[in-house]
């Protein structure tokens, strides 16, 4: 195809070997290197590696002047010199110009010599997290700003990529494509979306823009951030609609991994943050990425046809098939609405008619079913039974009259655990139910039309659709008031735009967003609105972040906000269903019916300090020392683990009247006063080792994976050994050696066999005692032994526990022997208000009877084991899983970015922890380097979930972070 101004589809190149493109650099540019070919549709790219930096050579397609290539140098050199955007440059020749002219086949091309950006695309199908998405909207509009007074003659061209010219590009494009299906799809899809355009067209603002900023045509230089810095390939450079730029940086985000309509929007947001967009331009934002989706199918199979060998075409006919499906896969009101409402521009509603009438004659008194997730009809796990909405419907019709359910209520029992994906199950209709046959009618004017099952009532704009329930008269208009049919049993009423269908469910993330092509037919049935009450996450952050302390922190950056816990699974107010793999503090799993009977029970009879005499609290104790060696049969009840530490601290100080105490490196134990004296962490405290107090004396981690030992691990002991005598020598014997059985902060690391046996050896011969915080890793979770220290071979003097106790009831304990239980009496008398009161004694004992009754620490043994075992499979796969560490439920994968110099990957697994949530699994890293995700998830998880676990950090591990 030869130049033409009012031919916009240009032909494919012809071929050139990498050969014969390095010795066009040689002859042209003077430059030597060995030539890659980079892929294109209508280019010919070449990277050229030699003795100094790498280039790019340009040959630009026949269609393509001069003229258009010294324009694209001359705005690349705009956007370098005023923006922080690294750019390609091109070099400039003797004449100052750029371009050289190069004969190829017989036809005339053009080529250039570009600055090479080093740096990786964000190319391929991979997820873009929300900071790459957010940074691409960033470049679309500084690159737009830099060039909004640029003008030059060769910006001014017939491009198919200009979206201008959409309906004349398809018009070229469409016979290319054999498929009549698609052809009927894609100009159905165009002719939608250029109606929206064309209302609003004469007031979009216009300049050049880069014409194709995509992801393959931006630039990382950080691979591991993946914030793309810089901005590749002017080739499309031309004077367009200001608002198409940000329209086709949009749809090349639609065929990533996790980033749909919503997520893709965070570009928009961020674009507008920059240059701020007319409501003309916000209105024919999503039209344009339909128009764009439609073109990017079209054009592929054009190229495919005309160059069926090029392989850079089919394989991005693969994502330009999903940037479709993703493009058009709500009606472009609800897109709308959804781009109107992120960029802070009032949005439309549908609304019922003013002044409509009533669908049901003679309404009864009617009952609203509540199905959101903190629904109490839906306790006790009735939200799993495949039937419960049809129970619950015929248990509140035993009273009578009509049963309705919610409007936009996000349904719990429409939500199942394990989806990678949030569920839709916010209901865009309204299931009525009645007692007896009940006469619908017409609420306004309009057309009455059968369906295949049920009827439709038309007006001007919108419709009433009733299924379920058959019309007694035929299609035809109809009066307001007039019978249409009579309701026996259950029929759903919805209310949409009379162009649309929605779907009886849609995800919380569109609910919002479908309002404007939805309304609630609630009005219809009963005269008013009971609209679902929803919290705004949002909101509800602001109003913690302004009441609660700075430094009480919480989960991720944006935290869903939970409703309800059950055995291995949270969720959230919109219904999504998350794997709880980080909650050791619930050990027999959320809401268990036992527990929470028992705890009732007993505050209906009394619950009150514990200085009062009740047989709970012995109970408790007795059975609590029943679990330990002999000699520690001395128990303190108390509320946390932090109060545990603290308290086995002052009964070793007191016992041996000495206040030295060491401690282990990496470790946490809480945030008392002495508790947080001998937490050694700066993953929680970056000052830790700088602010201990001159009593405290640490020892290293025996890290057997890392650290200075971990070639010899039994060099970890004999240090140790070395630093209590060496204290005791210089006149400060230490008073007791604190650790954790494993070291649970750090991710469940395992001591080197003999560990612990040698140090409280060394600690005992000096006088001191031994200290086992089991606040973490106890009461079964390592499911080959009830306590940490059962691994290690020893028994301590004092033993510390907490969390898994009360099953998230405030409930903590020591056991110590009675010798060292009556050393406290130097430091007065000990009392706890709510330490071992009545409720808090029932849920200790009632925790032990679930752990004994269901089997829970086998179950911790035999799926702890799976779950490993998969992980480690997982491993073999992903380097970046350097090892497992842990014992049953306690796990620590730990991630490294080079599995020979284990360099701790602690950005990554941050990151990683949040797209997990993304997928419906709670994980955090731990360890001092953020790098070990910790998964510690309630006992009675199933070998489901930990296949549930696994396959979600296989996607993430697989498809990017």
């Amino acid at each position: 195809m030869t130049h033409d101004e009012d031919a916009v589809v240009q032909a494919p190149p012809p071929a050139v070997t990498p050969q014969e493109a390095a010795a066009i650099a040689r002859e042209l540019f003077a430059v030597d290197g060995e030539a890659r070919s980079l892929g294109s549709n209508q280019d010919l790219n070449f990277v050229l590696r030699g003795a100094g930096e790498p280039t790019l050579l340009k040959i630009a397609n026949p269609d393509t002047t001069a003229a258009e290539l010294e324009a694209q140098s001359r705005a690349a050199r705009i956007v370098g010199d005023t923006t922080s955007i690294r750019v390609p440059l091109a070099r400039e020749l003797t004449d100052g110009g750029t371009v050289r002219p190069v004969e190829v086949a017989g036809q005339t091309m053009h080529a250039r010599l570009l600055d090479f950006l080093e740096g990786r695309t964000l190319s391929g199908s991979g997820y873009l997290p929300p900071r790459s998405v957010r940074a691409m909207g960033r470049l679309a509009a500084d690159f737009d700003i830099a060039l909004a007074d640029f003008a030059d003659p060769g910006a001014e061209r017939a491009s198919q990529w200009d979206l201008r010219r959409t309906p004349s590009v398809m018009a070229e494009l469409l016979p290319s494509i054999d498929d009549p299906a698609l052809r009927a799809r894609l100009e159905t899809a165009l002719s939608a979306a250029w109606r929206a355009v064309e209302g609003v067209a004469d007031d979009l603002p216009l300049q050049v823009i880069h014409g194709d900023l995509t992801d393959d045509n931006v630039v990382a230089g950080d691979a591991r951030t993946r914030i793309p810095d810089g901005v590749i390939d002017l080739g499309d450079l031309n004077r367009s609609w200001r608002v198409g730029e940000l329209a086709i940086t949009l749809s090349s985000l639609l065929h990533h991994d996790g980033v749909d309509l919503v997520a893709a929007l965070e570009a928009a947001r961020a674009y507008h943050d920059r240059a701020r967009l007319t409501a003309a331009e916000a209105d024919a934002v999503w039209p344009l990425v339909v128009a764009r989706a439609v073109v990017l199918v079209a054009s592929a199979h054009h190229v495919l046809r005309t160059d069926p060998g090029n392989d850079y075409a089919a394989e991005n006919l693969v994502h330009e098939q999903a940037i479709l499906e993703a493009a058009t896969a709500v009606p472009l009101a609800v897109a709308g609405r959804l781009v109107r409402t992120a960029l802070g521009f009032p949005a439309r509603v549908l609304a019922l008619p003013s002044g409509h009438g009533s669908l049901v004659r003679d309404a009864a008194a009617a009952t609203t079913l509540d199905l959101s997730a903190a629904s109490p009809l839906l306790d006790e796990g009735r939200w799993l039974a495949p039937d419960i909405e049809a129970t619950l419907t015929a248990a509140a019709l035993r009273d009578g009259g009509i049963v309705l359910t919610r409007f936009g209520e996000a349904r719990l029992t429409r939500s199942r655990p394990h989806s990678l994906d949030a569920p839709a199950n916010v209901a865009t209709g309204v299931d009525v139910t009645v007692d007896a046959p009940t006469d619908l009618v017409a609420p306004w004017d309009g057309d009455l039309a059968a369906t295949a099952d049920g009827w439709e009532l038309r007006a001007p704009g919108l419709q009433l659709r009733v299924t379920g329930s058959d019309p007694v008269r035929g299609d035809g208009p109809i009066r307001r008031g007039a019978t249409i049919a009579s309701l026996r049993g259950t029929a759903r009423v919805a209310v949409s735009a009379a162009d649309v269908d929605p779907p009886a469910f849609v995800t919380a993330a569109l609910r919002d967003a479908w309002r404007a092509a939805i309304a609630d037919p609630t009005p219809l049935l009963i005269g008013e609105e009971r609209p679902s009450p929803d919290e705004d996450a949002a909101e509800l952050l602001a109003r913690r972040a302004a009441t609660l302390a700075g430094v009480q922190e919480h989960y991720f950056d944006a935290p869903p906000v939970i409703a309800r816990g059950w055995r291995e699974h949270l969720v959230d107010t919109d219904g999504r269903v998350y794997l709880d793999t980080l909650n050791n503090v619930t050990s027999i799993g959320h809401a268990h019916p036992r527990l929470v009977e028992a705890i009732a029970a007993q505050w209906r009879l009394i619950n009150t300090n514990s200085r009062f005499h009740y047989p709970a609290i012995v109970e408790f104790a007795e059975r609590l020392a029943a679990l330990l060696p002999d000699g520690l049969d001395r128990v303190f009840l108390v509320n946390s683990g932090s109060e545990a530490v603290d308290l086995a601290l002052r009964l070793a100080q007191a016992h041996t009247g000495r206040p030295d105490i060491v401690a282990l490196r990496e470790a946490y134990h809480g945030w008392t006063y002495l508790a947080d004296a001998v937490s050694t962490s700066v993953a929680d405290n970056p000052h830790a080792l700088a602010t201990r107090p001159p009593w405290v004396h640490t020892v290293a981690a025996p890290n057997t994976y890392r650290g200075a030992h971990s070639d010899d691990p039994s060099a970890y002991a004999r240090d140790a050994v070395t630093e209590v005598d060496r204290l005791a020598a210089e006149g400060t014997p230490p008073g007791a050696f604190i650790a954790e059985s494993i070291a649970g902060n750090s991710g469940g690391i395992v001591f080197p066999d003999g560990y612990l046996s040698a140090v409280y050896a060394a600690v005992r011969s000096h006088g001191g005692v031994a200290v086992a915080d089991e606040v973490q890793v106890g009461y079964g979770r390592l499911g080959e032994w009830f306590w940490g220290f059962e691994q290690q071979g020893v028994v301590p003097d004092i033993v510390a526990v907490a969390k898994a106790m009360g099953n998230g009831h405030p409930l903590g304990a020591v056991i110590t022997s009675r010798e060292i239980a009556e050393s406290y009496r130097t430091s007065g008398y000990f009392f706890s208000s709510a330490g071992g009161s009545p409720v808090s004694s029932v849920a200790g004992m009632t925790v032990l009877d679930v752990i004994r009754d269901e089997h829970l620490q086998e179950n911790a043994r035999d799926v702890g084991a799976y779950l490993k075992g998969r992980i480690e499979q997982l491993a073999q796969r992903h380097p970046l899983i350097g090892t497992v560490h842990g014992f049953g439920l306690y796990l620590g994968p730990e991630l490294v970015r080079d599995p020979a110099t284990r360099e701790p990957a602690g950005e990554e697994a941050a990151a990683i922890s949040e797209r997990l949530r993304l997928l419906g699994v709670i994980a955090q890293p731990t360890g001092d380097h953020g790098n070990v995700l910790k998964i510690k998830p309630p006992l009675c998880i199933t070998r489901e979930s930990a296949d549930a676990l696994v396959d979600a950090l296989d996607r993430v591990l697989t498809t990017g972070w």
